[in-house]
């Protein structure tokens, strides 16, 4: 028999699993707490027992989201000379982006008016830019602004992607060159 702690846990999860799954059907914004209750078979005043708010939920979302890119770019293959590995991150961060466009809209845009991820939120989105500074710094990029301009590229592909080619690969195809030009003044730079 699990904890009352525990059974705490576990309905929060299958409450942000229902909100995933709604933001997904309906759009991130497009879902009620009475659907989320309808979702998870609870009245919707008993989700406050669980989360205080609907921005509170879009906070675990966040945090949520986050943990999952973490994952994702502590995946990434790094061998092999600066520009492989940048191209291999690039290619990772489209593909976690594109493959979820509502994920990417909550981490990545500001699509859910009035929200701002709490700092325990955001301090996951902060450990993944830290881990992307150490990997950069093992190739001599530093700078700040070469750290800005990546963001700018990877991001700026995969915002086209999902606007403008959802499900096609017009912009994703785009990783080599755009890598490319950015080692060749990046790397070119930092030596």
């Amino acid at each position: 028999m699990l904890s009352a702690p525990s059974r705490h846990q576990r309905a929060r999860e299958q409450i942000l699993a229902a909100c995933w799954s709604l933001a997904r059907l309906k759009g991130l914004t497009g879902f009620s707490l009475k659907d989320v209750a309808a979702a998870v078979g609870v009245t919707a005043p008993s989700l406050y027992s669980y989360f205080r708010s609907k921005h509170a939920i879009y906070d675990e979302m966040f945090a949520d989201g986050n943990r999952q890119f973490l994952a994702a770019m502590r995946a990434v293959h790094v061998d092999g000379t600066p520009r492989e590995a940048l191209r291999s991150a690039a290619t990772a961060f489209l593909d976690f982006c594109v493959s979820d466009p509502v994920r990417h809209q909550l981490l990545f845009q500001r699509t859910v008016p009035g929200f701002e991820p709490s700092a325990p939120a955001y301090a996951v989105a902060q450990e993944v830019v830290a881990v992307q500074r150490e990997e950069f710094a093992k190739f001599g990029i530093t700078d700040p602004a070469h750290l800005d301009i990546w963001t700018a590229l990877v991001s700026g592909l995969a915002a086209q992607q999902l606007s403008n080619d959802p499900g096609g690969s017009r912009w994703t195809a785009l990783v080599g060159p755009a890598v490319q030009m950015y080692a060749d003044h990046v790397l070119r730079e930092s030596r």
